[in-house]
């Protein structure tokens, strides 16, 4: 995800702020290039607050009003500083307006963006470290609740093709995080969360914090609650044309992290895949095509 020239300060005073300034601030992080595309009423309305609270904010940033805030982002996108974001967040009823076939065909472009935006080489970078954390484990922790819950199992379920070296933090019975009270700082928790975050899931990434084991986080913002504790955070965006937003960024993320610690793995991973691959066959769990039977 693209930053913007006010990153770093809006990230260091973001406690700081009070809730209709972290909406407005949250929005600068977000979608950088609008700030610098967009009108500040537009900007606000996008953002949910009133125009005036985008003021503040410039001057909370130590700036004399918006205008400035605008100028600072056009200027880093004339130079190249900002990467290029799909454009997304299209009204409902303009949606409809345009037909299932170009809604369809929009969402593909919009995606296709989105993924390869993660070739940036900050996201790269983040990608490499994260991996190189989750080879060094003893044990990782997979954890991803209501939509996010497919990025942790896909993360889980590759690895443990592996070894025994992951444990899923799942829901089922309510007792899902009882494995992490063995977790200490040779383990890591993956965590995967978007807004509107899971209040459990919060809760148990902040515990795990408490108790010195490095995380790494999937998430959609460099203030949202699991990546202002994560050593690692992986940022993708979830904007799409459709009314629901997307996780295709966040599981290409998973994929690839999954991919990239397996390899690491060299030759006990090899061993460990034909353990796997004699036990599946054993129990014939796939389903293989028929062969014509050689004609004499």
């Amino acid at each position: 995800m693209s930053q913007g020239p006010l990153t770093n300060q809006i990230v260091e005073t973001f406690d700081e702020m009070s809730a209709q300034l972290q909406a407005a601030a949250r929005y600068v992080l977000d979608r950088p290039r609008d700030v610098a595309l967009l009108s500040m009423r537009e900007q606000a309305r996008e953002a949910g607050v009133q125009p005036a609270t985008m003021t503040r904010l410039a001057q909370r940033l130590g700036l004399e009003g918006y205008d400035a805030v605008r100028e600072l982002y056009a200027e880093a996108i004339r130079n190249g500083d900002l990467g290029f974001a799909g454009k997304a967040g299209v009204q409902v009823a303009h949606q409809k307006l345009k037909g299932e076939r170009a809604l369809a065909a929009e969402m593909i472009k919009s995606l296709g963006s989105q993924i390869a935006s993660i070739a940036e080489s900050g996201s790269l970078d983040s990608l490499i470290a994260a991996s190189e954390l989750l080879a060094s484990a003893r044990r990782v922790y997979c954890l991803g609740l209501r939509s996010s819950h497919s990025i942790a199992w896909h993360v889980h379920y590759v690895l443990s093709l592996l070894g025994d070296r992951t444990v899923l933090l799942d829901a089922i019975a309510g007792v899902g995080a009882d494995p992490i009270r063995a977790a200490t700082g040779k383990d890591v928790l993956l965590v995967a969360s978007v807004l509107p975050y899971t209040r459990a899931t919060v809760e148990l990434t902040r515990y795990v914090a408490s108790r010195g084991v490095p995380i790494v986080a999937i998430t959609d913002s460099e203030v949202s609650p699991i990546a202002q504790v994560a050593r690692h955070a992986i940022l993708v965006t979830t904007e799409s044309p459709s009314f629901f937003h997307t996780m295709t960024p966040a599981f290409v993320i998973a994929e690839i992290l999954a991919a990239l610690v397996a390899g690491r793995g060299g030759e006990d991973a090899t061993a460990a895949l034909r353990r796997t691959e004699d036990q599946l066959a054993a129990f014939n769990v796939h389903v293989r095509p028929r062969t014509e039977k050689r004609r004499r």
